[in-house]
């Protein structure tokens, strides 16, 4: 008569409150991905009446100080023809280089994006707003 083998315990794992910390996890993990907007440029574009839309090989931001914005990253107006030259040069017949600026930004700042892109053989458009 073996009695060892009959008293010894089966180990066993109880799983029953794992679904419930992944349930709350998962929740914690959507809600906080929801609130994070990383590279989010704010800019009121001017108004335009019309619809129309281009091929944008490139969009360069123009935020009301000033500040020229390719990608999400700040760039300086004489390095804006080195970080373009490759976008248009992948594209060089239907190259346009898309303007975003903010309505208070001087003329100058966008027509020196403009004259870049015109070295460069680009077309530029100016990306407005529809609502009136």
């Amino acid at each position: 008569m073996d009695i060892r083998r009959r008293l010894k315990s089966h180990p066993e794992l109880h799983a029953g409150a794992l679904n419930d910390i992944l349930f709350i996890l998962l929740f914690f993990f959507l809600i906080v991905s929801t609130l994070a907007n990383p590279n989010v440029v704010k800019l009121s574009t001017p108004k335009a009446k019309s619809d129309t839309k281009a091929k944008q090989t490139v969009i360069v931001n123009i935020k009301a100080t000033g500040e020229y914005i390719i990608n999400g990253k700040p760039i300086p107006l004489d390095q804006i023809k080195n970080i373009v030259q490759p976008y248009v040069a992948k594209d060089s017949s239907q190259a346009t280089v898309a303007i975003n600026a903010d309505k208070s930004v001087p003329l100058d700042y966008v027509v020196a994006v403009m004259r870049v892109a015109r070295e460069l053989g680009a077309r530029t458009t100016l990306l407005v707003d529809t609502k009136q």
